[in-house]
């Protein structure tokens, strides 16, 4: 087994895909690598699953008929007890509106079809060793409320640390709690489009391509401040 398909800590991944050649594709590989596997065959059956049992991550279509990709993360991020969970789109849709899209509504990754296995298994372990570093602080009192709004300091050590504009911070910390670019934007009153703008530039400055990985080295940072 090659290093990208070693998994220390297997993890359930829910993968939603109205085409069984896919599914038995992904299925045989993730089980390889050790993981608990669930699958759905479209958007409203994959809701069901999630309420059954609880996936650590979800690998989603994009396009499926009735119930497409965009809106069935669209309803697990607007779910509580699912809203944190990792969104790894699947798609062949790779024009940058479809790729915000996915942002849009919740999704913290994307990979291309015709999807190639190892890039599938090193996405999910890493979006997997985010989340639970995510739960972790969590679990200590470390939470994403060290990005509040009214934490004067945490904007201060963000904005010398990484050279982020205020703005920049002000679209982070939403990030860091969750928030998609729609409700980013109503909450500090900029467009969709425009949140969308300042997120490219954060990521560029902090060396990350998704909000997940942006999240983890806001958290890395100021757990690190903190023992300083």
């Amino acid at each position: 087994m090659n290093a990208l398909t070693t998994v220390a800590e297997p993890g359930v991944v829910l993968i939603v895909d109205d085409t069984p050649d896919n599914l038995a594709l992904l299925s045989d590989a993730l089980n390889d690598a050790g993981y608990m596997v669930l699958v759905a065959l479209d958007g409203l059956s994959a809701l069901n699953r999630i309420e059954r049992r609880r996936p650590d991550l979800i690998l989603l279509d994009a396009m499926m008929p009735g119930l497409d990709g965009f809106e069935t993360c669209r309803r697990i991020k607007a779910q509580p007890q699912s809203a944190d969970i990792p969104v790894l789109f699947m798609t062949a849709l790779t024009e940058s509106c479809h790729v915000v899209q996915g942002f849009e509504v919740g999704g913290s990754d994307y990979v291309t079809k015709p999807i190639q296995i190892d890039e599938v298994l090193a996405r999910v372990a890493a979006h997997l060793r985010t989340s639970r570093i995510l739960h972790s602080a969590r679990a200590a009192s470390q939470p994403v409320a060290a990005l509040s709004l009214n934490d004067e300091p945490a904007s201060q050590v963000l904005s010398a640390r990484f050279q982020l504009t205020g703005r920049e911070v002000e679209v982070l910390r939403w990030v860091a709690c969750g928030k998609t670019n729609r409700d980013i934007g109503t909450i500090l009153d900029l467009s969709p489009r425009t949140v969308n703008k300042h997120l490219e530039h954060v990521y560029i400055k902090l060396g990350v391509e998704t909000r997940t990985a942006a999240t983890s080295v806001v958290l890395s940072a100021m757990t690190e401040h903190r023992r300083t």
